[in-house]
């Protein structure tokens, strides 16, 4: 696959230069002065987080080793292959040190924990300058698991805190090759797909094959950082007994615009089962107006007379908003 483009010594103005170009990026050795990036390289991770941590309850995933790391589906997208387990952060910890002496561990892995309200004094310890401090880091701590390949809602930057791990990146663009699970059914919280990239079954998806051409990989060590863009897809590979990764996710849409997930929903509800013709002509409608594909498509017009199609004000928006809600009501 194509390695993944890296950078060294990355400023906020040069992350913004990055994030204009709208691809990945491996930022090389960004968080490599965090204390608990620091305690990583001493063999002392688990030490530094034991001793920020309290006893808010926790939830983590646990899977027997025959699942060898992949968290995902039991057979038929059914259930889950893994357990949910309720307990504190040092009972993970323990876990996670018992499993470790093991040549077949059970697979552990924590993820998405706001230090927030688990860990308050590390977002302040292990600051990341390049984003806004109202960005909150999340925690995601385990073995040697792997998340099934997904994307997120947002941007975000992902620092290898401890450990190591393997990024898979895919663009939008290849969601028709991804195979991916259904919206209401999933391991746990978001859409994912039912191809296992370290183990293709090339037979049953076909078309994987194609998004392995487009694909872009990088591995990144302690202190290492990755940009992943908006709702491109990956899959996240933890390669040691002990990993820690530390990420930031952030939606620079407009605020007070509505949800572009709602709009595909209703979408999805009003605009699939139409007939072809009617496709056609709502797609052409959907690329002029929406995605204008063609460029403005007011720009022929004047300012007073564009209305929807103009710069959209709080007015408007709020006009759109009030019409919207009075044709859903009606059915």
């Amino acid at each position: 696959m194509t390695p993944i483009r890296e950078w060294r010594d990355v400023t906020p103005e040069l992350f913004r230069d990055i994030r204009r170009e709208g691809e990945p990026a491996v930022m090389r050795d960004l968080v490599g002065d965090w204390p608990i990036v620091r305690a990583a390289r001493q063999g002392e991770a688990s030490a530094y987080l034991r001793a920020l941590s309290g006893d808010a309850p926790v939830h983590f995933m646990r899977a027997a080793p025959e699942v060898e790391g992949r968290l995902h589906y039991e057979a038929g997208v059914s259930g889950r292959n893994f357990e949910r387990i309720d307990g504190r952060m040092s009972d993970f910890l323990d876990a996670l040190t018992l499993e470790g002496g093991k040549s077949r561990p059970d697979s552990l892995a924590l993820q998405g924990l706001p230090t927030t309200a688990h860990l308050p004094e590390f977002a302040q310890a292990n600051r990341l300058s390049l984003l806004p401090a109202e960005v909150i880091p999340r925690l995601w701590i385990g073995n040697a698991a792997k998340v099934a390949i997904h994307h997120d809602p947002s941007e975000n930057v992902a620092c290898v805190a401890a450990g190591r791990r393997r990024f898979t990146l895919f663009p939008p663009e290849q969601v028709g090759n991804l195979y991916m699970g259904p919206f209401h059914v999933t391991p746990a919280g978001t859409q994912v797909s039912l191809v296992h990239l370290t183990d293709v079954d090339h037979a049953r998806f076909p078309r994987f094959a194609r998004a392995l051409q487009a694909g872009m990989q990088a591995e990144l060590a302690p202190g290492d950082a990755l940009y992943i863009p908006f709702h491109w897809y990956h899959h996240v590979e933890a390669l040691e007994p002990f990993n820690v990764l530390v990420n930031y996710w952030w939606d620079a849409a407009p605020a007070g615009i509505g949800s572009p997930w709602d709009a595909m929903m209703h979408g999805m509800m009003s605009l699939r089962t139409l007939p072809p013709d009617q496709r056609r002509a709502w797609r052409a409608m959907f690329d002029h107006y929406v995605f204008q594909t063609d460029g403005d498509p007011s720009a022929h017009l004047p300012q007073e007379a564009r209305g929807i199609l103009g710069t959209p004000t709080a007015r408007s928006l709020a006009q759109m908003r009030q019409a919207l809600l009075e044709r859903l009501k009606g059915g």
